[in-house]
């Protein structure tokens, strides 16, 4: 039998780890062939906190989606989130270097790495560089510059950078499982591709993924990504507060969360009434939906406000004709865009992964952008990412940056 060319995206989440393995399939889409889900139980707010437990959920998800897809997986393309992310914009600015002007390649490359020639903390290390638009003697909003002329070339880009060790933890506890790491992704720009159209990216939408410890949001506009944030705060802020109001386990907080939770007191009914078990062993007790949502109401709303907060700071409030797309398990919830419109007034979509083939109904929810998206960048990238640039040990950030340089090389 020939051996199967597939790719494995891992979402190492604060309350799940999520293993999905894809092919490229006849019409150019990736085609679910396998997804493995297990607990998280070694990070927090997004990051390792236990290696050991970590290293145990890596291995039961990728072990349950091999047995799915009946593929021995060996390597795999992982995300990251956290308060630890952080974004900023620069510009790179070069004479064109030909003497008949014509831009090239190698000026592509130079001007990007002016751009990134800025000063960073010894203990934080860039970890994508992503193009915004390329400017030619003063004419803006070029998207690829190579084969024209000019005199001077101008870059603004986007730079994501991250803390090393906590990144270096997240690759150890995957080698540890005994799996190499591809490449490592940004989990908003991931789930970005599993839930955006082309028109949003051009017209401008903020795409927010609530995840279990974190919220990352991403500001796309020109069909580029222009501001990046991590919140340290998500859905599983609100299973704590159930399990507080209600006096519940948290494993049944969560339960209930995903069965009667909802965003907006006034589309549930006075009437109707939830089981609430009790905490060792106490007896289950019966409440009014109501008093559910009254408690998850107040935290999905803080949420937003905070989300509000930075798309105001970024000062591209008014540019996001397209609105908002949100996604991640906290975005299912019932109630959850109708609240976020009346806070963000913006037009509000629950994104589900898009552009997939294969075991559809497997990975058809919000909590799956991110698995589904790390997958499809796997495809559209792997061929710009040789086996050599495969994170090992202390090479890592030698590894992403031989990596971009390769990256660009091919694009241009």
């Amino acid at each position: 039998m020939a051996e199967r060319d597939f790719v494995v995206g891992l979402d190492i989440g604060t309350t799940k780890v999520c293993a999905i393995i894809a092919e490229q399939g006849s019409d150019g889409e990736a085609e679910i062939i396998g997804v493995g889900v297990a607990p998280s139980e070694g990070l927090r707010k997004g990051v390792v906190v236990s290696l050991e437990s970590t290293v145990k959920s890596i291995t039961r998800a990728i072990e349950e989606a091999e047995l799915m897809a009946g593929v021995e997986v060996e390597s795999v393309y992982a995300g990251i989130a956290g308060g630890h992310i952080k974004g900023l914009n620069s510009r790179g600015v070069i004479a064109v270097s030909r003497p008949d002007r014509e831009i090239v390649s190698a000026d592509v490359e130079r001007v990007i790495d002016a751009a990134k020639a800025i000063s960073i903390p010894l203990d934080r290390e860039v970890i994508h560089v992503l193009p915004k638009e390329f400017i030619i003697d003063d004419q803006e909003g070029i998207q690829n510059p190579v084969g024209m002329t000019g005199v001077r070339l101008e870059a603004e880009v986007h730079i994501v950078t991250a803390a090393v060790s906590l990144v270096q933890n997240i690759i150890k506890s995957i080698t540890r499982a005994g799996f190499g790491v591809e490449d490592i992704v940004l989990d908003p720009l991931a789930s970005g591709s599993a839930v955006l159209t082309n028109d949003e990216k051009e017209l401008g939408v903020a795409m927010v993924d609530i995840g279990g410890g974190t919220t990352d949001i991403c500001l796309f506009l020109n069909g580029a990504i222009w501001h990046t944030e991590v919140l340290t705060i998500g859905g599983g802020h609100v299973t704590k507060d159930i399990s507080v109001g209600l006096r519940t386990p948290p494993d049944q907080a969560e339960k209930i969360k995903k069965e009667y939770g909802c965003a907006i007191e006034d589309i549930v009914s006075a009437e109707e009434n939830i089981e609430v078990p009790g905490i060792g062993g106490r007896s289950t007790r019966k409440l009014p939906r109501k008093v559910l949502v009254e408690i998850i109401q107040p935290r999905m709303a803080e949420i937003f406000e905070l989300i509000n907060r930075v798309i105001k700071q970024s000062g591209y409030e008014d540019m996001l004709a397209a609105g908002m797309v949100i996604t991640g398990g906290a975005s299912a919830m019932q109630g959850t865009p109708q609240l976020a419109e009346k806070i963000l007034d913006l037009p509000i979509r629950c994104g589900l992964p898009k552009g997939v083939s294969g075991l559809v109904d497997a990975v058809n929810s919000p909590a799956f952008a991110t698995g589904v998206g790390l997958c499809q960048y796997a495809l559209q990238n792997r061929d710009k990412m040789p086996g050599k640039t495969r994170f090992e040990g202390g090479d890592l950030f030698r590894s992403i940056t031989n990596r971009m340089k390769e990256w660009f090389t091919e694009f241009f």
